[in-house]
């Protein structure tokens, strides 16, 4: 199922539906400031091992999420005065910082490491969503059988459609991935420049 939510002004009815579908263990995939992101409820085992199966994903990567601000973060991740300062100044933002996790995190998406990526992403359809589940989102990037990213929402319908349970349609993105930030203990390191400005980092 395909449904356009503007993204500007989402139509919380149509939030609302997702938002069922996020909470009875589907699938769906919608946009980011970034790319295309597909995502299930985060505490939904099932939801999750659906993605990994649907993305071809191995079991050993590990998946990021979606928090709807800072304050949520500091449930799900351990949070450092440096991090705290960082990432208020970057968030909403093209970025996933990867964070210490907490034990709220489900080990299902922490394969190896106790650590795990967190996104705060500025697109009002997920902010919409997150906020509306009051809980975060897995989010992984929507790509093609040979990696590529597809940021056409009638393309992603084509490969998709019968995979997941909702396709939100907000429009073609400029798929550039989000800039990857680890904020561990050892310190601030760019693991992957993206569409967020590293240059503060290097």
């Amino acid at each position: 199922m395909l449904v356009a939510i503007n993204s500007q002004n989402p139509q919380m009815r149509l939030i609302r539906k997702a938002v069922e579908i996020l909470k009875s263990g589907g699938i769906i995939i919608y946009p980011t400031d970034t790319v295309y992101g597909m995502g299930c409820d985060l505490f939904n085992k099932r939801g999750i091992e659906r993605v990994y199966e649907i993305q071809r994903r191995d079991r050993k990567q590990p998946l990021s999420f979606i928090c709807a601000d800072l304050k949520d973060i500091s449930q799900y991740a351990r949070v450092s005065d440096d991090a705290y300062k960082i990432m208020r100044r970057l968030l909403p933002g093209p970025y996933t910082f990867i964070l210490e996790a907490s034990r709220a995190v489900p080990k299902i998406i922490l394969p190896k490491r106790q650590t795990t990526g967190i996104r705060v992403p500025d697109n009002r359809i997920c902010q919409a969503l997150v906020a509306e589940m009051g809980s975060p989102i897995i989010s992984t990037s929507v790509k093609d059988e040979d990696g590529e990213l597809l940021s056409d929402p009638r393309i992603i319908q084509e490969r998709f459609g019968k995979r997941v349970d909702l396709i939100i349609d907000g429009g073609i993105i400029g798929a550039t991935p989000s800039s990857v930030i680890s904020l561990l203990d050892e310190g601030v390191a760019v693991i992957r420049e993206g569409k967020g400005d590293v240059s503060a980092f290097v």
